[in-house]
């Protein structure tokens, strides 16, 4: 399965982990990152690594960059790329989001995962537009889990 975290996701292992739901997302994406290749195919794109480079927080950077140096980096056509950023912007998607996005599926990702709110709120609406699929990392751990048994 061809999966895209966004940087949320990347990045939860370093929020603060005094609420639950953020400790349970932090141990899904740690699960994800952890499987072999054989079961799950990582996809890194620019956009990861444009949004990581402006990071404030060296530390979180730092250790992003280093997950995102762990594999190819997959580029999506520029031209597809730009036009489906401008399709995904009007249906509500930040600008990031919208890139992320539109990498994921350019990319061939089957799986988009964000802890995201909002995106996820804004996928669920138009995800009949979307060739990727939009979860949250604990969906995803559910459902490998369901596939080892």
């Amino acid at each position: 399965m061809r999966v895209y975290l966004d940087l949320c996701c990347l990045k939860r292992p370093f929020d603060l982990q005094d609420q639950p739901i953020v400790r349970l997302q932090t141990e899904a994406v740690l699960s994800i990152l952890a499987l072999p290749s054989s079961r799950i195919d990582l996809v890194r794109c620019p956009a990861h690594l444009l949004e990581n480079s402006l990071n404030p927080v060296a530390a979180r950077r730092d250790a992003v960059s280093l997950w995102l140096s762990n594999g190819p980096i997959t580029r999506p056509p520029e031209a597809g790329l730009s036009a489906r950023i401008a399709t995904l912007v009007p249906m509500g998607f930040r600008s990031f989001d919208a890139f992320h996005l539109a990498s994921a599926e350019l990319s061939g990702a089957v799986v988009f995962v964000t802890v995201d709110l909002r995106l996820l709120k804004i996928a669920g609406r138009f995800s009949g537009q979307l060739s990727a699929r939009v979860t949250d990392p604990l969906r995803l751990v559910e459902e490998i889990v369901e596939w080892t048994h």
